[in-house]
């Protein structure tokens, strides 16, 4: 091959010379960018610590209202984030229910309502739920109570995340 069919302009020189220079001035600003953005999301933080919330001798067969507390990190900014759970033991089985209904997330009480008698009752749009959570038909919400993850250790209950009854 010769040197004339490799030649390369002054013009194409100075082209390619200030595409690469410029890619990596980019790559070097945008990088750290995206380091920073994503690192909340990347840091290992996924798995929730279980939080003491009652003694076992303390649970019924009635459901019962406990409220917590737990420490919340939202990106950078951590706080205290107040919570509550409806908890009762039947048949030697304890169980933690969100007092979220999954409506339209207003807060449900047991036990109010004297046409909804021994049910979970949401004031907001009328919805019941069975002590068990599973919501009652021809009331508006379409899934049950979300349960706690539970954990008992030495008499303790101790509650993780809220997540959906199967």
């Amino acid at each position: 091959m010769s040197e004339k069919e490799h030649k390369v302009s002054r013009r194409q020189f100075l082209n390619y010379t200030l595409t690469g220079v410029g890619g990596f001035m980019a790559a070097g600003i945008t990088l750290p960018l995206v380091r920073f953005a994503l690192d909340p999301a990347l840091k290992a933080g996924a798995e929730t610590n279980m939080v003491a919330v009652t003694q076992v001798s303390q649970l019924s067969n009635e459901p019962k209202r406990f409220d917590y507390k737990i420490d919340q990190v939202d990106a950078w900014y951590e706080s205290e984030v107040s919570r509550s759970a409806w908890i009762y033991e039947e048949n030697g089985e304890i169980v933690a229910l969100s007092p979220v209904c999954t409506h339209l997330g207003c807060t449900i009480d047991w036990n109010t309502n004297e046409a909804h008698q021994n049910q979970f009752f949401c004031p907001c749009h009328g919805g019941a739920f069975e002590k068990n959570g599973k919501n009652v038909d021809r009331t508006p919400p379409t899934q049950p109570l979300f349960v706690y993850d539970l954990d008992v250790r030495d008499g303790t209950v101790y509650l993780g995340r809220p997540r959906p009854q199967v």
